[in-house]
């Protein structure tokens, strides 16, 4: 594995992305709670929160529950190649093109939301993983 083709910067990325999702989720639902006197205890389930908060505010937990799927495959698969030594430029280039295309889709989701973007982000991220995943079965294999 080549210094050069680390896969701990874009898997940095991906976390700080979560973390920065986390925090418009937090804001949002506060300021929202605060303005209407929603308390937290009207909130126990996510059909009490959905029936209570509108979905351009409740986005942000939608999108955080996003970013708990498909992204702990790559957080593994990178650890995997890193272990096996198996980083190349493909690679490297494939787990940017992941964390590219996942802050790209979660922009959307928390902006705009335009569902067919948000929907091709998503799927461009998705080819990018499963490109990540099937090179590294044929370079184990």
């Amino acid at each position: 594995m080549s210094a050069d083709y680390s896969l701990m910067p874009p898997m940095l990325g991906l976390m700080l992305l979560t973390l920065m999702v986390w925090l418009v989720m937090f804001i949002r639902r506060i300021r929202y709670m605060q303005a209407n006197r929603i308390s937290a205890e009207q909130m126990k389930s996510p059909s009490d929160t959905n029936q209570l908060i509108p979905a351009d505010v409740n986005a942000p937990a939608h999108q955080l529950n996003n970013l708990s799927e498909l992204p702990i495959l790559f957080y593994a698969l990178c650890l995997l190649l890193m272990q096996q030594q198996l980083v190349d430029e493909s690679q490297w280039l494939l787990a940017w093109g992941f964390v590219l295309f996942r802050t790209l889709q979660a922009a959307i989701h928390l902006t705009v939301n335009v569902v067919i973007w948000r929907f091709g982000a998503y799927f461009l991220s998705c080819l990018c993983l499963w490109a990540m995943l099937i090179t590294a079965l044929l370079q184990l294999y």
